[in-house]
Order: structure tokens, then sequence, then C-alpha cells
């Protein structure tokens, strides 16, 4: 579905920043789906243990089979089926995070508990990749930008059971866990957003 509607348009947005984080060692990937940046992490992050965490089974079996078709062995890559909201991370050991296309299914309650979990989790010089959806402050673009909002949270409210009822901006709960925002890049008469956060700790990132 993703490919017909957008192309590689939100694959472009996942990797816009991962060669910024060349160095991270330990890696979580939170609601990563079918693989697609997986595959693209492995590939540029060749030595890095990574976490992948998803709360659909069936995801993580396509995530598995994409990696083994092109090549690339499974065996740096722990698989968890989990809800992100209960599950328990170890403190203080990923040096990256990523959530992309995942944190607009939460709450703003949700969403302020899980990235307290997280950051928790992450270390003192940790980086935080998001690829997201994004409402623009005005213009046309901001109608189009709603209208696509309401359309896909109205089908996945229905096809996976979304709590979530509108886009929640998580930029403040990052903020005060320490994060600061590295770069930016919006793509889609703004509709789109990636980002590169750091913590304090990483002022060079």
């Amino acid at each position: 579905m993703e490919f017909v509607l957008a192309g590689n348009k939100l694959q472009r947005c996942r990797i816009a920043f991962l060669a910024r984080v060349a160095g991270a060692r330990n890696v979580l990937i939170l609601g990563e789906g079918n693989g697609r940046f997986l595959t693209a992490c492995c590939r540029a992050l060749p030595t890095a243990r990574i976490t992948c965490i998803d709360g659909s089974a069936a995801m993580l079996t396509h995530a598995r089979d994409r990696l083994r078709r092109q090549g690339l062995a499974p065996e740096r890559i722990e698989f968890v089926h989990a809800d992100a909201l209960v599950w328990p991370p170890p403190q203080a050991g990923f040096d990256l995070v990523v959530t992309h296309f995942f944190l607009d299914c939460f709450s703003a309650d949700e969403l302020s508990r899980l990235i307290a979990t997280i950051a928790k989790a992450a270390t003192r010089e940790a980086a935080w990749l998001i690829a997201d959806f994004q409402v623009p402050p005005g213009g046309l673009s901001r109608f189009r930008a709603l209208a696509i909002h309401r359309l896909m949270y109205l089908f996945f409210r229905a096809a996976a059971g979304l709590s979530a009822r509108t886009l929640v901006n998580p930029d403040h709960f990052l903020q005060t866990h320490g994060f600061v925002l590295r770069a930016r890049q919006v793509t889609e008469w703004g509709l789109l957003r990636t980002d590169w956060w750091a913590r304090e700790a990483n002022p060079t990132g």
C-alpha cells in the first residue's frame, strides 16, 4: 500500500539522515513494519546491534524475510513482538533510537509516556531519527494535509484499532528529555518531515 500510494517518498524520509549516525553501535527501532528501513540500516551500520520492536508478528516476519532476500543475515538483530507502550527496555543502552511513521499512532498522554520510557533507555550521547507526517502552519498545504490526516486516521482506527484521533507533535516531549533538534527536512508541501535529534551531550551529532 505504501509503494502504491507514495512510491519511494516515505523511504527517502526514513533514510534522509542515516549517514549522520554512522557511529551508532546499539540501535532501537520501534514500529519498523515490513523492514524497508531495517534493510538500509543494516547496510549503513554493518557492525551495530539492532533491536526491532513491532506490535505485529506478521510485520516482523516480513522484515526477517526481506533481510534474507537482500542477503543480509539477521543474527545481530533482536526481533521483539511487543506493544511499545508496555515493553520494558533496558536502561541507558541505545545510542540510536528510530521511530519512523510510528509516533503518530499515539495520543498525547501515550506519547508522553512512550518517549519518557525510551529516553531512559537511551545513552547520554543518543541520537533519535524520526520521519512522520505533520500539518503545515497555513495555506492550501495545511488544508490538504488535514484532509489526508483525517482519511489516514479513519482508516487505521478501523483497520488496526488505532487509539489516536489526531496528530500530536512530539517535539516538546523530546526536548523535555534532553534531545535537541539538529536538522529537519520538510517535503511534500509540508506534509512529511524528517528529523535528526540528539542529546546535548553530543553537540556535534
